[in-house]
């Protein structure tokens, strides 16, 4: 009697202790922004902030270094490094690298060139095929699965295996505590009944059996006492034998399938949201590309045409001067022309007189 009263004994100080823990206030935590206390759950992981502090001030990435950082204002788009960059160095270009546009000094950005003296030159990326990778040899490999990835691209395989994990986890905390409390219902249900059932073929059993041995002889009373206690004790012996064969009965029959369809779909979902995000980052990379060989293109242009301006104006300079010295050699030879038809006037005058005195003294 005592082995079986206290199997229900010690689910009912589970269950209130279970109903105990319930009752107890949670824990609360201050919000680093506004300082109001929310539960853990609500706050951020990284900067522990409320939902509120998270909408006024989301985290953006940087326009020029595309870092994250904590958005002050809407208008605010570059974070703290890259604004004292602008205000010592002015506006970047972009890196002959990574195509990040942050290289304030020289043709390359400071993480380029920190990472090419660190590891040496870049290498191709397995995932943007882009000559930007550096290789951090086994440290740096672990923690994306040996591949060689870029700086962006391993933000990016980053954040989806974190994405994962996080699914599998509300997946799997889920499935445990729909299975744990219909396992404790159960058990619950089944020991009440099984411990009222013994208890009641016991008194039955107590009662007949008293009034058969006030009839007996001692001797046989002893063995009736014997075979009593061996009963009892097999008894005992079956019924933690049973018990785990009702645990381990599943609840339901299909959940486990289901759950393992359900977990293997939002995993194919996931994985193909990780893929079209990658397309994208990779269409973004390609419109940098193009945008950078439009600016180039277009400072080709703007050279052509000073180029050209230069030209036309020295070309223009050239035939004013000429045009000038022309009319002042046309102006010097019409003098000259002029000097000489007035002589040949005068030769022609004298010749005349000559010729009539010469007329006169004849005669």
């Amino acid at each position: 009697m005592a082995a079986t009263s206290g199997v229900p004994g010690a689910a009912a100080g589970a269950a209130a202790a279970v109903g105990a823990a319930s009752g107890a206030a949670p824990a609360l935590y201050a919000c680093t922004k506004c300082n109001q206390r929310y539960p853990f759950e609500e706050l951020s992981q990284g900067q522990q902030l409320c939902k509120e502090c998270r909408i006024a001030h989301p985290i953006v990435k940087c326009t020029y270094c595309r870092s994250e950082f904590q958005q002050e204002s809407k208008t605010n788009t570059i974070c703290k490094k890259c604004a004292q960059n602008v205000k010592q160095f002015g506006t970047p270009k972009p890196c002959q690298y990574c195509n990040i546009i942050a290289a304030f000094i020289g043709t390359k950005c400071q993480r380029c060139t920190n990472s090419e003296k660190k590891y040496g030159p870049p290498q191709t990326c397995e995932q943007c095929k882009q000559q930007c990778a550096f290789d951090r040899k086994e440290e740096g490999r672990r923690k994306v699965d040996g591949k060689l990835l870029c700086w962006l691209c391993t933000l990016s395989y980053k954040r989806v295996l974190q994405k994962t994990k996080e699914q599998r986890k509300n997946l799997g905390s889920s499935h445990s505590n729909s299975s744990s409390t219909s396992l404790t219902e159960k058990d619950q249900h089944h020991l009440k009944h099984h411990h009222h059932h013994r208890h009641h073929h016991h008194h039955h059993r107590h009662t007949s059996g008293h009034h058969k041995i006030s009839s007996l002889s001692p001797e046989q009373d002893q063995g009736l006492w014997k075979q009593s206690h061996k009963s009892s004790a097999a008894i005992q012996n079956e019924t933690p034998k049973k018990k785990p064969k009702m645990e381990s009965k599943p609840s339901n029959g299909d959940s486990s399938s289901i759950n393992q369809s359900t977990d293997s779909g939002g995993t194919d979902n996931f994985v193909l949201i990780s893929q079209l995000k990658e397309e994208v980052m990779s269409l973004k990379r390609l419109l940098q590309q193009r945008d950078q060989t439009i600016l180039e293109k277009d400072k080709k242009l703007t050279e052509l045409k000073a180029d050209f301006q230069y030209q036309e104006s020295n070309l223009r300079t050239k035939m004013n001067s000429m045009e000038r010295a022309h009319k002042e050699t046309v102006e010097q030879l019409q003098a000259k022309n002029r000097e000489l038809l007035k002589q040949v006037a005068a030769l022609s005058k004298g010749k005349k007189f000559d010729k009539s005195g010469s007329m006169l003294t004849s005669p």
